[in-house]
């Protein structure tokens, strides 16, 4: 058995240093559009983010969906024939899905190394955690950053892991939480010609997009996911009594629909962060979290506007998934 080290080397980028997630948070507050990595920010969100993922996720409750998953890893591991692989999981969650990629690539005579990259810390040591099953702790190169407010990606990796070989880029359930024209442009540079994108994609299944994305609201509007949710208005001072968790589907851009959820207040209530105060009205909102919902000719077109090309497509029967395997076109 392979004895672990107490220690963990953790990066972690100035876009996570306190006074930019000051800056971020009264940000988010002045805008009343709150910056998703502040439902990740401490450990008590991450454990419930990963119960319910536990629950509601259909790679964990849909057997079609983790085979689906299962098909995709294999493929990204096959297309790819460098000797040498650094995989790096952007947005890496708890990284069982990163990890099941180390193990078939391992298996395949592959000399492996991963980045676990997410912008929370707990999340980035889980992912270690479940990677060391695989590869070493001098082959694991943990790294905490914002993807939505930090500069160049490519500079930032190229410090943290190693250069050599081929990366393969994964960016499990991240695509839904950014507009489709503000993440592909960070995405796109990332990739060398040998490079690969693998991602998933949350779809509206069936024939009328419409439809689709009605149909799967209820993945979103339940009661652990609110709870989660609330979890970052409760520790700003703000009491359920406030105001009102409301879910709606909003048209968003592209010709994309999203799931969005908003808490409007209900009454006058004030937070305060240090010596800034914030008031909100009866009536006002605040937007805490959107999802959007794609089809699998909607991920190709968006995808071929950036210079990518799709050359592995992976959909679940129940048309809520798709993983797709990408490189530079």
């Amino acid at each position: 058995m392979r004895r672990r080290s107490n220690f963990a080397h953790v990066v972690i980028h100035s876009s996570q240093f306190p006074e930019n997630v000051r800056r971020d948070l009264l940000a988010s507050l002045r805008t009343r559009k709150i910056n998703h990595k502040f439902h990740y920010d401490s450990v008590k969100q991450t454990q419930k983010w990963l119960a319910l993922h536990q629950i509601y996720s259909p790679s964990r409750n849909d057997v079609d969906c983790a085979a689906t998953y299962a098909c995709a890893c294999v493929g990204a591991a096959e297309k790819i024939k460098s000797k040498r692989v650094h995989v790096v999981g952007l947005g890496c969650g708890g990284g069982q899905k990163d990890t099941r990629l180390l193990k078939l690539l391992k298996s395949g005579g592959k000399e492996i190394s991963y980045t676990p990259c997410d912008v929370s810390t707990a999340m980035v040591l889980v992912a270690r955690q479940a990677a060391l099953e695989v590869l070493t702790d001098k082959n694991c190169f943990p790294f905490v950053y914002d993807l939505a407010t930090a500069g160049n990606l490519s500079e930032a990796f190229r410090k943290v892991g190693p250069p050599q070989g081929a990366s393969l880029v994964t960016f499990f359930g991240m695509i839904p939480n950014f507009a489709p024209q503000e993440i592909l442009p960070k995405l796109a540079p990332l990739l060398r010609p040998k490079d690969y994108l693998l991602f998933s994609a949350n779809l509206a299944p069936g024939k009328n997009y419409a439809a689709g994305v009605k149909e799967v609201l209820p993945q979103y509007d339940n009661p652990p996911t609110r709870d989660w949710l609330l979890t970052f208005l409760l520790d700003l001072g703000i009491t359920r009594g406030d105001g009102r968790l409301q879910f709606k589907i909003e048209q968003g851009v592209g010709g994309l629909k999203r799931i969005a959820a908003d808490f409007a207040f209900t009454r006058a209530t004030r937070v305060a962060i240090e010596l800034e105060q914030f008031d909100f009205r009866r009536g006002e909102s605040i937007r805490l979290f959107f999802s959007y919902r794609y089809t699998p000719a909607l991920v190709r077109k968006l995808l071929g506007k950036h210079g990518l090309k799709v050359s592995g497509e992976w959909v679940t029967k129940s048309g809520e998934e798709g993983v797709f395997l990408c490189r530079k076109n």
